[in-house]
């Protein structure tokens, strides 16, 4: 049966009137007859309704339900929504459903006026569920900005255009932003055209990173060390090695094991584990040699694991060691997701990371498969501010112009600095890379009349990282790096400014002022930060009046921060898991240190062992005044496999019975607390009693905190003392089944304080 006949023989074969109708449409499908705009409503009342085709699923007849709700909303209507069969042969019509005569490819859609009559269809429910909701923010003016904030126009007339012909098909096909605002509301994804499941047809416990899953360390390194990867003549569990016949029999019939037990899935991906730490072995290395990248051993590897799998598609990671092309082409069924982890987001990557984009090219020309897997937020402090946004249109951009049909955004996940404005405009450029004005759109609308105000932060900050070109802004770094630049003091208090205004200008309306207090958090934070560099005395953790007491105005901040925080549900301040409370706790016990009175402040330190990079190597930071954040960026002064010694000079004998100094922890960046941490005193500088030692009570293992700050704190019967030596031992190296197997570990360490 035709389309002319099934619509209007669904229920009743005698509507005879309305195949006219619908037969005009069709004899001109590219021609609109109407003149003058179309009132879709007028006065509150319509003489359309809501049509949808055929036997629909379920997902295809909530379109029409979604449909019918907004326009009720928008003009206090009842307008009818009914099948083919019962349709009216007085109403003008809008037809919801796959028109058979318009042919769709599956991502496609269309929304067509003809005599009056709108046509909205798509090549697939998914397809058609994005033509209603394009039409409903496009035609009928509806925003939503967050689960909870949409924009409806009130108006009882809805005028449309005279003219309606609207193809789409958005060239990247599978959306992802990962972020809780999507992953927790179906509905707000579909509004905004993104998928919450960027992995649907795969098995669900090997999406990424499977090495480690396919053959343990806990149950295999010890009889069959041969299986892991040969660094510098040892054996170590970081990744596989990919040239070992064992290594393939047992990856193979893990993956054919995989597939038994989930026979719906189709793809499983093998790819290495989250570190460098290949393979070096001879034969490896050989294949890695003349194929020009790490990811010769690997694609070998997968090629040869697809081989037996025809039907399935086998994943794996164009990912740091790997990410650079290799001259072996993918089979058909090997997917390549190509990660952009390393660029620096200051600006597009086509300005900042052309190795990036020519691995992008290289491997578009080995493989129509490619994936792009990209970075939105700082890691390492999701709350800070990360002026990144100028940048997410052209590197879509040129993701989409690379014939990237799949795109994952990793945002956060949990908030980040101006979390529903970042989810936003990645998700609409997405769907279309070539929108404009997108955070005027969100400001405007999310933040009202304190929208202005926002936006100049928004502007400022992305301005003056601009004046700022060899600034690298790192998706592992940390406020502190910026705070003589875009984070300067004199920056801060206009960016506060900005946001005491705001909040000034909607402080009658109570949701939309808590949207604007999350909003500033990531100002605060940076402020908060920066009081611990000792900035000016207003950055300051103590009172300028008194240096024992702490800066009321920081512990106020400090206050204003945490209970935002918990009132959004706010929780974690990196991906670490570090935590608000963490955090809160810790600056806390960072004011009382800072107004600890410190007879070592100010003076002179010698290091006996050398530092490396961080800190700009100067030893007075430890007795500077200022403290170290959760980030080793953050005035921590860092040693790489060596242990720390250092003397400092109290300048006279002074009467002292205690000694406390600070170390940092990030176990996944390979800094680890010290083994042992012993004190000495002397008057001569030649020497030294021992005072005693602190062995860490807290030694590294699998499930050790990942970050913290810990006080190796240690009283003794009071000694007269002028020099004070510090040694503390570092592990040297991080131990076997890290991740860092072999390579050099760090201890960070901070500000001394002596009593």
């Amino acid at each position: 049966m035709t389309f002319s006949n099934r619509i209007y023989n669904f229920r009743n074969k005698t509507k005879i009137a309305s195949i006219g109708i619908l037969c005009l449409f069709l004899s001109n499908v590219f021609t609109s007859c109407s003149d003058g705009n179309i009132k879709l409503t007028n006065n509150g009342t319509t003489d359309y309704e809501i049509v949808y085709i055929g036997t629909p699923s379920e997902s295809a007849y909530q379109s029409a339900v979604i449909l019918k709700k907004y326009i009720d909303k928008i003009a206090g209507t009842e307008i009818e929504l009914v099948d083919e069969g019962s349709q009216s042969t007085k109403n003008n019509k809008v037809y919801v459903g796959a028109i058979n005569e318009v042919s769709l490819t599956p991502h496609e859609l269309s929304i067509q006026l003809k005599d009056k009559n709108i046509f909205i269809s798509g090549g697939s429910d998914n397809a058609l569920q994005n033509a209603v909701y394009v039409f409903i923010e496009d035609y009928l003016g509806v925003k939503w900005f967050s689960p909870t904030v949409e924009k409806i126009p009130s108006q009882s007339t809805i005028t449309l255009p005279s003219t309606i012909n609207y193809k789409y098909k958005s060239e990247i096909t599978t959306r992802t932003v990962h972020s809780r605002l999507f992953y927790e509301n179906d509905e707000f994804a579909n509004k905004l055209k993104v998928t919450t499941e960027a992995f649907p047809t795969y098995v669900s416990n090997a999406r990424v990173h499977t090495f480690h899953k396919f053959i343990p360390e806990e149950k295999f390194y010890k009889e069959h060390s041969e299986y892991f990867a040969l660094r510098q003549n040892k054996r170590l569990p970081t990744q596989l090695c990919l040239t070992n016949t064992d290594v393939y029999t047992i990856v193979k019939d893990s993956v054919a094991s995989l597939f038994k037990k989930n026979p719906l899935a189709k793809v499983v991906s093998v790819s290495q584990d989250d570190n460098t730490q290949y393979c070096q072995c001879e034969n490896c290395s050989k294949i890695d040699e003349e194929e020009g990248s790490p990811a010769g051993s690997l694609i070998l590897f997968v090629n040869k694991i697809a081989e037996n799998f025809p039907d399935k598609q086998i994943s794996t990671l164009a990912y740091q060691h790997t990410r650079k092309p290799c001259k072996t082409k993918p089979r058909e069924n090997v997917l390549i997701t190509l990660c952009s982890i390393e660029c620096d987001r200051s600006a597009p990557i086509t300005e900042k990371c052309n190795d990036f984009t020519e691995d992008l090219i290289g491997w578009s020309k080995l493989t129509d498969n490619i994936r792009i897997w990209d970075y939105t937020t700082q890691f390492t402090n999701f709350l800070a501010p990360f002026p990144n946004m100028n940048t997410l249109q052209p590197n879509v951009q040129l993701f989409r112009d690379n014939n990237a049909k799949w795109v994952f955004e990793q945002h956060s996940n949990n908030p980040s600095e101006l979390f529903e404005l970042r989810s936003y405009i990645t998700a609409k450029l997405l769907w279309n890379p070539d929108l404009d004005s997108l955070i005027t759109e969100f400001t405007v609308g999310y933040y009202e009349e304190a929208g202005v105000y926002v936006k100049k932060y928004v502007d400022l900050i992305h301005a003056e990282l601009k004046k700022h070109p060899d600034f690298f802004l790192f998706l592992y770094g940390d406020p502190s790096q910026a705070f003589d630049s875009y984070l300067n003091p004199e920056l801060l208090e206009i960016y506060k400014g900005y946001f005491d205004a705001a909040e000034k200008a909607v402080a009658t309306k109570p949701e939309v002022l808590k949207r604007v207090k999350e909003a500033r958090l990531s100002t605060d934070y940076a402020i908060l930060e920066a009081a611990k560099q000792n900035l000016n005395s207003q950055l300051s953790l103590v009172s300028q009046e008194n240096s024992n007491r702490a800066n009321m105005f920081i512990k106020d901040k400090l206050e204003d921060f945490y209970n935002t925080c918990k009132a959004a549900d706010i929780n974690l301040m990196n991906e670490m898991g570090f935590t608000v409370d963490e955090y809160y706790n810790s600056y806390k016990k960072t004011i009382e240190v800072a107004i600890k009175p410190n007879i070592a402040k100010g003076k002179k330190v010698t290091l006996f062992t050398k530092p490396k990079k961080y800190a700009n190597e100067n030893p007075q930071v430890l007795t500077d005044g200022a403290l170290g954040g959760n980030n080793f960026y953050a005035n921590w002064l860092g040693f790489e496999g060596n242990h720390l010694e250092a003397v400092i000079d109290l300048d006279s004998i002074q009467t002292i019975s205690s000694i406390s100094t600070a170390f940092l922890q990030v176990t996944n960046h390979i800094v680890f607390y010290p083994l042992n941490v012993s004190y000495y005193y002397s008057n001569d500088n030649k020497t030294f009693k021992k005072l005693g030692a602190l062995v860490n009570d807290e030694p590294l293992r699998k499930t050790s905190k990942i970050n913290n700050i810990k006080y190796f704190e240690f009283a003794f019967p009071k000694v007269a003392a002028r020099y004070i030596k510090i040694k503390a031992e570092n592990m040297n190296e991080a131990p076997y089944w890290h991740h860092a197997a072999g390579l050099p570990s760090w201890i960070f360490v901070d500000e001394v304080i002596v009593e």
